[in-house]
């Protein structure tokens, strides 16, 4: 395991909002001794448990192999937006890096994929404050709309539903007058993202899946025509692997860490606020997040609290700042709330890519991985899992929505990883311009 990324695993879980909200997670314990599964899976976060649950729903045997516990990662510790796009990417990028045909696949599967989450969360009854009533993308500047239009026309080519406003709809949906117009995806909304983890990980037990929580994988090796993993209690054997641990990847596969940048990423939730400042905030109950690439964020939660947050460059006294930093933006942004108290913050980490770009990977016959979501993973993690899990079960690459590709470490990854939060200054610098 790397230096970076040990003090993650071994830290206590974050006393977070969604911790203190979240339902109670199912029972789950370590490994002991030795098992033999059709698919092993690495990693109960969003996409491991979505390929649990899509694997074990054709009868196939699961075991899902998870260092500490499900949602304890960055799945749990997100803003819980349900988002059915890309960040900084369009299908015409897609088309354009993958061909016409995989880049479209691969933007369609990511257009349905909040509509996925919400299908997963009525089929098993999950209880994680599931509101679908859209997500919206603003426009920071006025020069931003012409991108939008494009985004809105290239996704209705694909037959996703979006829609664009111009700027007083987008005041009368979200309470302000701090943007300039919207693209709106009604399938997206946001959850508490605890609750969902415990809660898919709850519905995949239920199906048959093998859940071992505190059971950090030490190695994978080949072992005939499977591959055995071993545990500090024990080993799986399975036919198939699929390693799904993201921004908390480790050196468990050679060079897949070191392919992603963790950033770490602060999440701040109010005190709950009268009811008529949530009357005039995001009225629609849409979850929110701009145009920018230092990202304006916000949404409801159930019990009348405001949830945004932001990521900092310097990382001395990086709460307090970062606290100050969120409250101030809530005070732009909405200014008839005036100067939120803040009840809790906390922080997570997200795998950041260099081209944009989530990455899945064939590691070896037999093994496949994702990573690199770049903060998009509610969504796209659950309808990755669900090709992972078709994969598995024998669907040929060629016909996912998936392109493959192979690893390729960054260079000077550690000196870039340190330094990683810098490039918030250049994002910055981007967002004003038109």
């Amino acid at each position: 395991m790397s230096a970076l990324l040990k003090p993650l695993l071994d830290a206590p879980p974050p006393d977070s909002h969604w911790a203190a909200s979240a339902v109670a997670g199912p029972e789950t314990g370590p490994l002991d001794g030795s098992v033999r599964v059709d698919v092993a899976v690495v990693g109960a976060g969003i996409t491991g448990l979505s390929t649990a649950i899509h694997l074990a729903e054709q009868g196939v045997c699961v075991a899902v192999l998870e260092a500490r516990e499900p949602g304890f990662g960055g799945s749990g510790r997100n803003n819980g937006q349900i988002i059915p796009t890309l960040s900084r990417l369009d299908p015409a990028n897609l088309t354009a890096a993958y061909g016409e045909a995989k880049g479209s696949a691969l933007a369609r599967m990511v257009g349905g994929s909040a509509a996925l989450v919400f299908d997963l969360i009525e089929r098993y009854q999950m209880r994680c404050d599931g509101v679908q009533k859209g997500w919206i993308q603003p426009a920071h500047r006025p020069g931003r709309m012409a991108a939008a239009e494009q985004r809105v026309a290239q996704w209705r080519a694909l037959g996703a539903e979006v829609a664009l406003l111009d700027a007083a709809q987008t005041e009368r949906a979200l309470g302000t007058r701090f943007w300039h117009g919207a693209m709106v995806a009604p399938t997206g909304g946001h959850v508490n993202p605890l609750s969902l983890a415990r809660e898919m990980a709850r519905a995949a037990l239920g199906l048959g899946v093998a859940i071992h929580s505190d059971t950090p994988v030490v190695s994978i090796a080949r072992a005939g025509t499977g591959w055995t993993l071993t545990t500090p209690r024990g080993g799986v054997t399975a036919d198939r692997v699929v390693v799904a641990t993201n921004a908390y990847t480790d050196d468990l596969w050679p060079g897949l860490r070191r392919s992603v940048v963790p950033v770490l990423n602060f999440q701040m939730v109010t005190e709950p606020l009268p009811a008529a400042l949530r009357a005039s905030v995001l009225p629609s109950d849409m979850a929110c997040s701009d145009t920018r690439g230092d990202l304006h964020f916000f949404r409801w939660t159930a019990d009348n609290r405001l949830v945004s947050g932001c990521t900092l460059v310097r990382s001395a006294d990086a709460e307090r700042r970062a606290r100050e930093r969120t409250r101030e933006r809530i005070r732009r942004v909405f200014p008839q709330i005036g100067n939120p108290a803040i009840a809790r913050s906390w922080s997570g980490h997200l795998a950041m890519t260099a081209d944009f770009r989530p990455h899945f990977h064939e590691l070896a016959p037999g093994v496949t991985g994702a990573v690199g979501y770049n903060g998009r993973g509610m969504a796209l993690g659950t309808a990755v899992g669900r090709e992972l899990a078709r994969h598995a079960t024998g669907t040929g690459a060629p016909e996912l929505a998936l392109p493959f590709t192979p690893v390729k470490p960054l260079p000077f990854h550690d000196l870039v990883t340190r330094f990683s939060r810098l490039y918030m200054l250049h994002l910055r610098r981007l967002d004003r311009r038109d």
